[in-house]
């Protein structure tokens, strides 16, 4: 079992899966993962075969284990017209559009919360967004995996789908949310929910907009009223002082 616990902050380091991997690659997903992957496909994340994968190490361990694995992300790269998401892509079938399947994406116990699945995302999306003719990156997430979906928010997937008995694991079906992330222009035009959400939206605050110019209205009448009354021009509003409270649409980084 690999029980790791570094003992103060890790140097991480990412870097290519590679052959010498395979080993800890493979004890690493037996422990991490319900499902069980044939040695083939750890056999052909560590030769590339079809697959890019990236590990990450951490430098401040002792010389004979700093280049293990303690994360690993797993993909594979196919045409968007022949993914399970070309419905959710706008892609161009005569160029050979393609999407980057996320595989498989772990860290050890004793390394989680110092941010390594995040980086090892990250350079996912990098590679995704590095390829022209790649429209997204997607994955599946077990239902019950909270910190993995609170993971793919965080890092900006969009949650698509509801995959109902997704998984099939001893026995038991188990429901899987499929999680997008779009690159290079490939998110596709909006659904008719969304379009439904969208005009609901536009309704609502076009009414609240009506009826904010009605009240101004209404206010300008009353002071303009009192404005005859007096034979005195009154300003409708008075100066005031520009704060950061006006610049609600800018966020500080």
């Amino acid at each position: 079992m690999v029980k790791l616990k570094p003992s103060h902050r890790p140097t991480i380091c990412i870097r290519p899966i590679k052959p010498s991997d395979l080993e800890i690659l493979e004890q690493i997903h037996v422990e991490l993962f319900p499902i069980r992957y044939e040695t083939e496909f750890y056999k052909n994340v560590v030769n590339g075969r079809d697959i890019v994968s990236w590990a990450a190490i951490d430098l401040s361990r002792p010389a004979d284990r700093c280049d293990e694995l303690i994360g690993f992300v797993t993909t594979k790269i196919g045409l968007a017209e022949e993914s399970e998401i070309s419905d959710l892509l706008r892609y161009d079938p005569a160029n050979s559009d393609q999407a980057l399947h996320i595989l498989t994406l772990g860290v050890v116990e004793g390394y989680r919360n110092f941010g390594i699945a995040s980086s090892l995302i990250r350079e996912v999306i990098k590679y995704a967004s590095s390829i022209p003719n790649c429209r997204a990156a997607y994955l599946h997430v077990i239902s019950y995996n909270n910190p993995a979906i609170h993971l793919y928010k965080k890092t900006s997937f969009k949650c698509i789908r509801k995959l109902s008995g997704f998984y099939l694991i001893d026995g038991q079906h188990y429901d899987a949310y499929l999680f997008v992330y779009y690159v290079n222009g490939g998110r596709s035009p909006c659904s008719p929910l969304e379009l439904v959400s969208l005009l609901v939206s536009y309704v609502s605050s076009g009414t609240k907009s009506l009826a904010t110019r009605l009240r101004k209205s209404d206010n300008k009448a009353l002071k303009w009223a009192k404005c005859k009354e007096t034979r005195s021009l009154m300003p409708t509003h008075s100066k005031r002082s520009i704060t950061s409270d006006d610049y609600t649409g800018c966020e500080c980084v």
